[in-house]
């Protein structure tokens, strides 16, 4: 070894420095880290409610404050689904929502969470326009996670929009396996500027879009969203299928929700 070899890697690890205390910092602008017991915490969560089949068919009812199906414990937000009456439903399950509560333009969403398991499960990560009233698919869905119980390990990450929507089969998307998806916690992400949508998981990008700056059609995603976590039980993708009776209850885990700026 000589001594221009030594002033190359410290020039190397100097250069590197300069470049780490250049980038942008980060600011945590929301989260939820769990660290209660009971319900989830009512000021940063809220419910969709009913049994309405949510546009896709769909099996369950989603209850309200009801610790069967959405509880904070050993700190982790639990969402579960389960095979019970209610109505005329033969499913319960909860879709908590933060609209209202926790609405962002831009920014970087992370949700580190292990995914239920089975045919007919269908749990999601993902984000509407916090417009009122939601026009879909016009004002936009980011879709950071999706899971299908039929297809196990598969994930996806979708955009929708007018232009570019599965009603008309034109939806920008991408899979990514993970076959410890059910078992494992991993980190499901989503950074978001008025340029790209980049979605991730764990530190791997596996999707994105561009801004085309073409107009609200191909790009709504420059106002504010929200987050949706939620199981549906079967439906026109997640029961596509069947559902299998035997596997329930099942549980979405989530230990933290963070937003950064």
């Amino acid at each position: 070894m000589n001594i221009f070899y030594f002033l190359f890697i410290s020039l190397l690890i100097s250069n590197f420095s300069i470049a780490q205390k250049n980038l942008p910092k980060r600011k945590l602008v929301w989260n939820d880290e769990f660290n209660y017991k009971g319900l989830p915490d009512s000021s940063k969560w809220k419910y969709d409610r009913g049994g309405d089949g949510w546009g896709n068919n769909e099996l369950e009812y989603y209850t309200e404050k009801n610790l069967h199906n959405a509880r904070v414990e050993n700190g982790r937000l639990i969402i579960e689904a389960r095979k019970e009456n209610k109505d005329d439903k033969k499913y319960t399950s909860a879709r908590l929502v933060t609209k209202g509560k926790g609405d962002w333009k831009y920014g970087r969403i992370e949700v580190r969470a292990k995914l239920p398991y089975g045919r007919g499960t269908w749990p999601a990560i993902w984000m509407l326009a916090s417009t009122t009233p939601l026009a879909w698919p016009d004002d936009g869905e980011i879709d950071i996670m999706e899971h299908v119980g039929f297809d196990q390990g598969k994930i996806h990450a979708s955009i929708h929009c007018k232009k570019y929507n599965h009603v008309i089969n034109t939806q920008k998307t991408d899979t990514i396996m993970v076959a410890d998806c059910s078992h494992v916690f991993h980190i499901y992400a989503l950074e978001w500027t008025a340029e790209k949508i980049s979605i991730f998981i764990d530190k791997k990008k596996y999707f994105s879009f561009k801004n085309e700056h073409t107009g609200y059609d191909a790009w709504p995603f420059n106002q504010p969203f929200h987050l949706l976590l939620n199981i549906a039980v079967g439906g026109n993708w997640g029961g596509a299928k069947g559902v299998d009776d035997k596997i329930w209850p099942q549980r979405m885990e989530v230990d933290y929700v963070r937003v950064y700026r």
